[in-house]
C-alpha cells in the first residue's frame, strides 16, 4: 500500500507550497493535482464537493517557455480551483532526491502564478507505478499508456489527498 502522508518542502515553507495542516482547510471547492515529470505533467481535478478525483489533461513539460505553467494557471481559474496539490516524489527511504527538488521548484513557480490559491505537497511515492499497473490491467498499452499515465498518477495523488482529508475532517 502506498504511503500518502504529506510533507512540506524542507526549508521552503514560506515560498508558497505548504503542509495542509499549516493553514485552514480551503473548504468546499475543486482541487487540482499535478504530477510533475521530466517530459510531461499530469493533471487531475476533483468535483466541487471535493470527494472524487478525475483525470483532466497531460501537458508537455516546457522548461524554457513555461507554457505548461501558464496553462496550469488557466486551469486553476477555469475550474475555480481552491487548492493545488503537487506530488512530491520522495524515495522509498523517505528522502528527497533530484525529482523531489524538481517538483518543489515547479510548485514554487506555479504558486507565484496562482496566488492566492494555496499550492501544497502530497507524498506521491509509487503513484506512477500504481497508475501504470491499473492502466495495464485495463488493456491500455504503448503510446496511449504513455499519454495518460501521468494523468492517472495525478488522480492517484489527488484521490489519496481527498481521502486523507475526508478522514481527518
Amino acid at each position: 500500500m502506498t504511503d500518502h502522508s504529506r510533507e512540506p518542502a524542507r526549508g521552503r515553507e514560506s515560498v508558497g507550497p505548504h503542509h495542509p495542516d499549516e493553514s485552514a482547510d480551503a473548504g468546499p471547492g475543486r482541487r487540482l493535482a499535478v504530477d510533475v515529470g521530466a517530459v510531461r505533467v499530469g493533471i487531475a481535478v476533483s468535483d466541487p464537493s471535493p470527494v472524487l478525483a478525475t483525470p483532466l489533461v497531460t501537458l508537455k513539460r516546457d522548461e524554457a517557455g513555461s507554457t505548461d505553467l501558464a496553462r496550469l494557471a488557466e486551469l486553476v481559474t477555469e475550474y475555480e480551483v481552491v487548492e493545488v496539490v503537487v506530488g512530491l516524489p520522495k524515495t522509498l527511504a523517505d528522502r528527497h532526491g533530484s525529482a523531489a527538488e524538481a517538483a518543489q521548484s515547479y510548485a514554487e513557480a506555479l504558486a507565484s502564478r496562482v496566488s492566492p490559491v494555496p499550492v501544497r505537497f502530497s507524498d506521491e511515492r509509487l503513484t506512477t507505478v500504481t497508475a501504470s499497473r491499473v492502466l495495464t490491467e485495463r488493456g491500455v498499452r504503448g503510446k496511449r499508456k504513455r499519454a495518460v499515465v501521468d494523468q492517472a498518477a495525478a488522480v492517484e495523488i489527488l484521490q489519496a489527498w481527498l481521502d486523507a482529508r475526508g478522514r481527518s475532517g
